[in-house]
């Protein structure tokens, strides 16, 4: 059976119908892939102009809508910020040829918190160097061994040449009395460590820091003395061993002499383990080993360094002055701030009529 005309002619338009459709449809897609494509040509270009020397790879691509983050840290990296630097420990004997002399003699003192406290002793042994005269030049060649971290603390605050000595198994920090354990373990530390100062080819003045430095004291050393010590109690001949010697002020020419003989005095202690070094040091003066090593022993008139135990009968001459026969902290203080003020009443008179007197001891004739 023949199809009849109007079937054929519907027939012919719904397939025009489709065909128009599908090609619109291509015309769209097209219309879009180009788009897209020029987006991301223009994407490429911009990159490029952002980035001129970085080669883009096709895995790059992923990238370019990302959100750039900031580099992180080198974890390994051998940079360190100040504040986690630590700084290389410098040697007891650095610090010795630092602040040694042309002919390599040093002051020094040792130091712990009682006596490094603000307004206490060690500031008076500052100002004493500061006002006196010819000593301000001294402070340079001064070594403050400290005994404790607070002690060094203070000193590296108001000094140059301060080392803290480890001292693990004694507490040294606060007032010792007088010849009581821990004062003896303080006194033979002392002893032990003057040995090896002069071990390593060292001079030294000894001074404690309750001694006040009014003028130099170089020029009035004995040339021909090896060990040469202050007095409590001077009796007019600085070869005489029998002299009441104080351990406070000494100087110490290095040799093979003083050597040997600080360490026979050290190593005494333990013969007379209840004495103190001064003590000792009047035990063992007249055994026949001193004579043996041949070391010469000179005393110093107390004219020249005085103290509360027999002030300086003069002080247009005295050089140092020292709070001893003085029990306690506080009258040390107390009768140490009156020296500083007759040395400053005496350098404010004229020269004619510069016969101040000592107003010392006070507070420590109470003892």
């Amino acid at each position: 059976m023949s199809s009849s005309p109007s079937s054929s002619s519907s027939t012919s338009s719904r397939s025009m119908f489709l065909d128009s459709g599908f090609l619109m449809g291509q015309k769209e897609v097209t219309r879009i892939l180009i788009l897209f494509l020029g987006f991301t040509a223009s994407c490429l270009v911009l990159y490029k102009t952002a980035y001129p020397l970085q080669r883009l790879e096709v895995n790059n691509l992923t990238s370019l809508l990302a959100t750039q983050s900031p580099p992180s840290p080198n974890l390994n990296s051998s940079e360190t910020s100040p504040e986690t630097t630590t700084k290389r420990k410098i040697s007891f004997k650095e610090i010795l040829e630092k602040a040694s002399t042309k002919n390599n003699t040093v002051i020094i003192t040792t130091l712990n918190q009682a006596w490094a406290e603000p307004n206490s002793l060690f500031d008076l042994f500052l100002e004493s160097f500061r006002i006196g005269q010819g000593t301000q030049q001294l402070l340079k060649h001064v070594v403050v061994v400290c005994l404790d971290p607070k002690a060094f603390e203070r000193c590296s605050q108001l000094h140059t040449n301060c080392y803290h000595i480890e001292t693990s198994e004694t507490d040294f920090s606060g007032e010792k009395v007088y010849n009581t354990p821990d004062y003896l373990k303080m006194m033979w530390r002392r002893i032990e460590l003057l040995t090896q100062v002069l071990e390593m080819g060292f001079n030294f003045i000894f001074t404690d820091a309750d001694i006040m430095w009014l003028r130099d004291p170089f020029p009035r050393l004995y040339p021909d003395g090896d060990f040469q010590m202050a007095c409590d109690r001077f009796f007019g001949n600085p070869f005489d061993s029998d002299n009441w010697v104080n351990g406070g002020f000494t100087y110490v020419r290095s040799n093979n002499r003083s050597i040997e003989f600080y360490k026979f005095w050290h190593k005494s202690r333990l013969e007379y383990p209840e004495l103190h070094d001064q003590d000792v040091f009047n035990r063992i003066k007249h055994k026949p080993f001193i004579s043996e090593i041949g070391i010469q022993m000179r005393f110093f008139d107390t004219v020249y360094f005085g103290g509360f135990c027999q002030t300086s009968r003069d002080i247009n001459l005295v050089c140092t002055m020292h709070a001893n026969c003085c029990i306690g902290l506080e009258k040390k203080l107390h009768d140490l701030n009156l020296v500083l003020d007759d040395w400053r009443k005496y350098l404010s008179l004229s020269e004619d009529v510069q016969n101040t007197t000592w107003s010392v001891p006070m507070k420590c004739l109470e003892d």
